[in-house]
């Protein structure tokens, strides 16, 4: 069977990773515009690296839990396209092969000049030079609003030749992968959402399973065979 999977914060809330923001619309008590927008990286770009900096340590320091387990089980056994909105690399260590970062990844540094790209260190900083062009531009690896998601070709042609698409711990409220089951669905694919409570687009699912993710992600894929 041929499985797409989107994740998102909720799946790695129970590594002890805070998601995306709070119902004050404040992430990690900063305004989401200063720390994950362009324009607040120029603006204050020892801000954001202070934020990501923290946010590199934390995912250091989280451990994959049941769900991030189990979907690294069902690669062995299906033919599993995994894409993950989160920055964090719970999946991989979980053993999932092949992770799609529609979102960047905290373990990669960015040349805002030149577009290299290379391994973050544990701590950056806006004097960190460029490995290829030298020059002080250095930024996280990360897409920030405004900014398109990465790997969208492979992401749409997943779903389209899916056979069964999943999204885990997504709000809905995020695009383009908040489109991902409305365009899933309209191909003939099935749908299902697995979340503690419906996403703000659950209409676009054949059916949801309700409940944290460390219960219902090993239930489901057990399910599958």
């Amino acid at each position: 069977m041929r499985i797409t999977v989107l994740t998102g914060a909720g799946i790695s809330a129970e590594s002890g990773l805070a998601t995306f923001r709070a119902s004050d619309g404040l992430w990690e008590n900063h305004r989401v515009e200063d720390v994950a927008t362009p324009e607040g990286f120029a603006a204050d770009p020892e801000l954001v690296h202070r934020f990501y900096n923290m946010r590199r340590a934390a995912a250091a320091g989280a451990r994959p839990n049941a769900a991030h387990l189990a979907l690294a089980d069902l690669a062995r056994r299906h033919d599993l396209t995994l894409v993950t909105q989160n920055v964090d690399d719970l999946h991989e260590r979980a053993g999932s092969p092949h992770v799609i970062h529609m979102h960047g990844s905290l373990t990669g540094a960015l040349c805002a000049a030149c577009g290299h790209r290379w391994p973050a260190p544990p701590v950056m900083s806006p004097d960190d030079p460029c490995p290829a062009c030298a020059r002080p531009s250095t930024r996280p690896d990360i897409v920030w609003f405004g900014e398109m998601p990465y790997h969208m070709e492979r992401i749409w042609d997943a779903l389209e030749s899916a056979d069964l698409f999943a999204a885990i711990g997504t709000s809905g409220n995020v695009y383009p992968a908040a489109g991902f089951a409305q365009a899933a669905r309209r191909g003939g694919v099935e749908c299902v959402e697995l979340n503690l409570d419906n996403s703000a687009n659950a209409r676009d699912f054949h059916r949801r399973i309700t409940g944290p993710a460390s219960r219902t992600v090993p239930d489901w894929v057990a399910s599958l065979g």
